[in-house]
């Protein structure tokens, strides 16, 4: 099944941040090619204190061959070794934060993971790099593709370009 992960990295040298992570997340078990990389954008934060630094979003998406909680597993495991405690105060700023944001059709909502994402179609620091690599997309529950969802999106948040590639 294709899977979506959305990356994001708002301390350090960022851009570094989502490269190492790239490569990380294609080493995973059962996460094999073709994989798509969007743009990366610069983002305001969302619920964070003024402190905030800005981040930096891409998403990636993978074939994978597996259950989802144990892909799941592996990006905490990874956002863990960039120094990402797993105790943690919501939208407190990070060296890395993976999320999946889609795995192919399947629906799934437990107290450990919900896939689809559940906010990922009010976000626009989701849905942009999300429509450079599949903007047709149409993810269960939802009655539009990624690029119309982004179309009419009522998100005021500043996404700017960034990079070409990570």
């Amino acid at each position: 099944m294709r899977a979506g992960i959305a990356l994001g990295s708002n301390l350090g040298d960022r851009l570094a941040h989502l490269r190492l992570a790239r490569e990380r997340v294609l080493a995973l078990p059962d996460v094999s090619a073709p994989a798509l990389g969007s743009r990366v954008y610069e983002t305001e934060p969302v619920g964070s204190g003024p402190d905030a630094g800005a981040y930096l979003n891409a998403v990636l998406e993978v074939e994978y061959d597996g259950q989802p909680i144990t892909l799941l597993d592996g990006l905490q495991r990874i956002e863990a070794d960039f120094g990402r405690p797993s105790k943690r105060p919501r939208n407190a700023p990070r060296t890395l934060d993976l999320d999946i944001l889609y795995a192919g059709n399947l629906v799934l909502s437990n107290a450990e993971v919900v896939i689809p994402h559940p906010r990922l179609h009010l976000r626009r620091f989701v849905l942009t790099p999300l429509a450079d690599v599949r903007p047709d997309l149409l993810l269960p529950g939802q009655h539009y593709t990624i690029a119309a969802l982004l179309a009419r999106l009522h998100d005021p948040a500043r996404v700017a370009l960034f990079a070409e590639s990570f």
